[in-house]
């Protein structure tokens, strides 16, 4: 689908509604502590406004519940100004008094950042009346801008319904640039073509699996949610995290592809779940008795040389969840290697979102990536082959 940008349209003298994503975390004392998102919207913004543009931003921060200071995006105004070197005028409300004075007294090349745009409890239900307030604000003849990827999963008022009272709805360079990449490693993949699964939940990431046994020539799997296939296979996994549903679905999953699926052959294990759990070595892919009070935490090191041997000779890898405990130091090692190797590889390496971005981030290799999703969820779902709402309503070019 060739979704129309930002270079598509003219937007000089006109107000331009962009949906960014500055859902970054902070500290204990407010302050931000990882800005990637907000600087993955910086080439939007800038050819906007350089355009000459009137742009009005609203984002989402954490999930409050109405209005809540310990979530506003004062913050995100200061840093923002910082890396644009220009000033950002902070609307205190989103729809209010506040907002429209300032967002109708905006010259060319001027930014408004509204307020977070959840602390009007009717985004997140898609409520038609804040929707058609927020077209208000702008103006009926402005522009939105999606630029959000990371919710383009929801279809929520800013992300989605806001554009059925705008007349034109494009992308921004971000979601441009993730379904370009992300999009060519499932339609025309350069082989072989190597997905990593981890986690947890088989249930959460079933019909991705499901997508990906028609597509990939190999799926990895690791994380707790490989004790559910080895489950499936009727292997003893000890007090390693299966219930009965996801090794049902396992079950289902190797019945369809157990040739392109590969599991553990051995594991770092533990008797609790503690960041001071003393580690124990498993050299067998199946628990032994005497193992059954242990849990799986951590890939081994057989199964880290396995997978490292796929990943170097892959020619397109996706990745989508830690190999274990990563946040655990005695745990890591798995996640840890698996990231090195595709920081190594010359694959065209593409890491998921979520908790895969955190743990190549931690480790300092998201630069050595061919590139880091802003959206776990998305990611999924957009793997998963669904049409994801923020998308759908933007315009396609005419062929």
């Amino acid at each position: 689908m060739d979704i129309m940008t930002v270079r598509d349209v003219d937007v000089k003298d006109k107000k331009v509604l962009v949906r960014v994503d500055f859902n970054v975390p902070q500290n204990e004392n407010g302050d931000i502590t990882d800005d990637r998102r907000i600087e993955e919207a910086i080439p939007t913004i800038k050819y906007l406004t350089g355009q000459g543009a009137k742009v009005v931003l609203c984002s989402h921060l954490g999930r409050p519940k109405g209005r809540d200071e310990k979530y506003s995006l004062k913050p995100i105004a200061k840093r923002l100004t910082e890396l644009l070197n220009t000033e950002i005028i902070q609307a205190i409300d989103l729809v209010g008094s506040d907002a429209s004075s300032k967002v109708k007294n905006m010259n060319n090349g001027d930014i408004v950042l509204l307020e977070n745009i959840r602390f009007d409890e009717r985004e997140e239900k898609n409520d038609p009346s804040f929707s058609e307030e927020l077209a208000n604000l702008v103006g009926r003849d402005a522009i939105f801008v999606n630029d959000a990827f990371g919710t383009a999963h929801r279809a929520h008022c800013s992300t989605a319904g806001v554009a059925q009272y705008l007349k034109i709805s494009v992308a921004g360079f971000l979601i441009e640039k993730e379904l370009r990449i992300m999009g060519k490693a499932l339609q025309n993949p350069e082989r072989p073509f190597i997905v990593i699964l981890g986690g947890k939940k088989v249930t959460d990431k079933i019909g991705v699996i499901k997508n990906l046994l028609n597509i990939a020539d190999k799926i990895i799997i690791g994380g707790a949610m490989a004790y559910s296939f080895l489950s499936a296979k009727g292997e003893n996994i000890g007090k390693s995290l299966a219930d009965e549903e996801n090794v049902k679905v396992a079950k289902e999953l190797l019945k369809l592809g157990e040739q392109k699926i590969l599991l553990p052959i051995d594991h770092i294990t533990s008797k609790e779940f503690s960041e001071i759990a003393k580690p124990k070595l498993i050299e067998t892919q199946a628990f032994s008795l005497e193992d059954s009070d242990y849990m799986g935490m951590d890939i081994g090191p057989k199964t880290i040389a396995l997978y490292k041997k796929e990943i170097n000779s892959a020619k397109t890898v996706i990745w989508n969840g830690p190999m274990g405990v990563f946040e655990f130091e005695n745990f890591k090692n798995g996640t840890k290697d698996i990231a090195q190797a595709l920081a190594d590889s010359h694959a065209i390496t593409i890491i998921g979102g979520g908790d895969s971005a955190a743990a190549v981030q931690e480790f300092r290799l998201d630069d050595k990536m061919t590139h880091v999703s802003t959206g776990g969820g998305a990611s999924l779902e957009f793997l998963d082959g669904k049409e994801l709402p923020g998308i759908k309503v933007l315009q396609v070019k005419d062929k």
